[in-house]
């Protein structure tokens, strides 16, 4: 009988905590879009687009990301995530050229940090406003 009961138990209490997780796409909102430009001012190579895809958990946005057309480019996957605090862009994109690279770019005090991790060139580098201040081969 006690067995039924902790299960009965676990099993309600799982239920409570269960969120609706929806998405849709839609126009980037003014804090998303300002800090997607604010981005692509220091690195034009994360790209600048106005649709996007919000996920919301409850009626609050708890991730963002964008797609893109990749036919004709060099890219075989290319992916943007926007954080839901937004100040953070992360970034995952593989080509024939430069391989896999992710990473993100952070804004705090004004000024934007990118944080790349190249798989191919087994490559770290940091740069802050464009600008690179760290590479170090692994």
């Amino acid at each position: 009988m006690r067995k039924y009961l902790l299960l009965f138990a676990v099993l309600c209490t799982s239920i409570s905590f269960a969120q609706t997780i929806t998405s849709k796409q839609e126009e980037a909102s003014i804090a998303q879009y300002e800090l997607l430009k604010k981005v692509n001012q220091y690195y034009p190579d994360i790209t600048l687009s106005k649709s996007v895809t919000n996920f919301y958990a409850d009626g609050k946005i708890i991730d963002t990301q964008q797609e893109f057309d990749l036919r004709g480019t060099k890219f075989s996957s290319y992916k943007l995530g926007i954080g839901p605090d937004n100040k953070k862009v992360l970034f995952d994109y593989v080509s024939t050229e430069a391989g896999h690279v992710h990473g993100d770019v952070t804004i705090f005090n004004g000024n934007a940090l990118k944080t790349t991790f190249n798989e191919k060139t087994n490559q770290i580098d940091v740069s802050l406003n464009g600008k690179s201040v760290y590479l170090k081969k692994l």
